[in-house]
């Protein structure tokens, strides 16, 4: 929190719950980001968002170098705007290590996305537990800050006792809503994973 924001306890409280509340929001958008680009059998455009590719003599992402579409169920067509980019492209796919196997005409590159086997839709699964983990630790770290907040501006004499607990309660509220948030991506997500 800003020192010297404000002296007014009530507007301290409301700048600590919007930052806190801001944290958390933005550990949910990291985890449901990192989530969309875990495969699920099914060709989206967002499996190959985090690419990057040597062009121009830099790493550069693959969407600022080609559109991404996915025209039928289990194929992403890659449409480079720059054709002399379609070998560079093929190989940082490759390089990427999604478990795709580009195909290139010399103007376009397909990825045709093989259907997963029971091993590895496990192994997704327990990908996807580990990153919403992460995202739930990250939920928690932005409450003990708002709260540490909290505790910095009561010792300041800013608030008292009792609505140093009422604070707290909120803050645990809010956190609570983000972690069942986590837990419903994380049901939606490994249902997409088994479905066949």
């Amino acid at each position: 929190m800003p020192k010297g924001a404000s002296d007014d306890p009530a507007e301290l409280v409301e700048l600590l719950m919007e930052e806190t509340t801001e944290r958390m929001d933005r550990s949910l958008e990291s985890t449901r980001s990192d989530l969309s680009s875990i495969r699920t059998g099914r060709a989206n455009p967002a499996l190959v968002d985090k690419v990057t590719v040597d062009a121009y003599g830099s790493k550069m992402p693959l969407t600022q170098l080609a559109t991404i579409s996915a025209p039928e169920a289990r194929l992403l067509v890659i449409a480079p705007w720059d054709k002399g980019n379609v070998d560079p492209i093929m190989r940082a796919i490759q390089a990427a290590d999604l478990g795709f196997n580009p195909q290139s005409d010399g103007n376009l590159v397909r990825i045709p996305i093989p259907q997963l086997t029971e091993e590895t839709r496990r192994d997704l699964i327990r990908r996807v537990a580990r990153r919403i983990e992460e995202g739930k630790v990250s939920v928690r770290n932005a409450r003990r800050e708002g709260i540490e907040e909290l505790k910095t501006l009561k010792k300041d004499g800013g608030i008292g006792d009792d609505e140093e607990k009422r604070i707290e309660a909120e803050v645990q509220k809010l956190t609570d809503q983000h972690i069942d948030e986590l837990d419903r991506t994380q049901a939606a997500k490994e249902e997409e994973l088994l479905e066949v």
